[in-house]
């Protein structure tokens, strides 16, 4: 089982959300895995809006059953059964709401709501997270800034990659790589969010001036996929996007990239697990 958290420095929009949400769908279309994408975030609702749209009907049955569609977050009676200490694997999947059945699964954050302080709220996550690591073949964990940053830590440790998210300019990527010196050089991966490829600072020029030997993975700015992620058909999307075959089409450029990102994702958790193995 192997936990990757998105993570940025907090300091700008890095698209780290909407990262996430591409990779967990690629995954989900391209590989026979059991994925859950957790929320780890307060009064947050752009995973939500990814996938569902409550002012519309949304088709569902080509994807999903209807378990969890009618709940607004799972994270309140989950927490209850946190704090009792009874949380175990199987209990999760009570409070998740399905994309595609028995491969992409969401737990989305706490709303504004919640009673529980930032430190219970942070503490819950990290409990949750542990156990959902258990059950699910990868575990995505979208790391919201606002959570405890003792809990925050506890959840970077303990995964197995930290994808830690910069925008284009050498200031974001130093913010980010600054923040993230506590953790193992082979425990993290830099990705760029909200790639420009018109901008001077291509991925290449970017590596040469960090010295990196292989060429930087990014998720592109998509107008199409900010739209789709608006109106709640990001699989829609995702789903008719992979028959693109024109390499001249913007869209391609998009959807190759996020595939790259996404391999080099499944790339390093199964060299984390071959080394687990040694």
């Amino acid at each position: 089982m192997s936990i990757v958290t998105f993570w940025g420095s907090g300091e700008e929009q890095v698209g780290k959300t909407l990262a996430v949400v591409a990779v967990a769908t690629t995954m989900a279309i391209e590989h026979n895995k059991r994925i859950l994408v957790i929320s780890a975030s307060y009064n947050n609702n752009t995973l939500k809006k990814c996938y569902w749209n409550d002012a519309v009907t949304k088709k569902n049955s080509m994807f999903a059953p209807s378990k969890g569609v009618e709940l607004d977050s799972g994270m309140e009676g989950l927490a209850k059964i946190v704090q009792s200490g009874k949380i175990n694997p199987n209990s999760i999947t009570d409070y998740t709401r399905v994309v595609f059945k028995d491969r992409l699964e969401v737990l989305l954050g706490f709303g504004k709501e919640t009673l529980l302080t930032n430190e219970d709220v942070g503490k819950i996550y990290s409990d949750i997270v542990q156990a959902a690591g258990q059950y699910y073949d990868i575990v995505l964990v979208d790391l919201d800034n606002e959570i405890n940053q003792v809990s925050a830590n506890e959840i970077l440790k303990n995964s197995n990659l930290v994808v830690t998210m910069a925008t284009q300019k050498m200031s974001s990527i130093n913010a980010v790589r600054k923040n993230s010196e506590i953790l193992p050089a082979n425990q993290k991966m830099l990705l760029i969010g909200r790639y420009d490829r018109r901008s001077k600072y291509t991925l290449k020029n970017l590596a040469r001036t960090l010295g990196e030997k292989t060429e930087l993975k990014a998720i592109p700015y998509s107008t199409l996929y900010f739209e789709a992620a608006e109106e709640g058909v990001v699989t829609d999307l995702f789903l008719k996007l992979r028959r693109i075959e024109d390499k001249n089409d913007v869209n391609y450029f998009f959807i190759e990239h996020v595939k790259r990102a996404t391999q080099e994702i499944t790339k390093r958790m199964q060299d984390d697990k071959l080394m687990r193995m040694r």
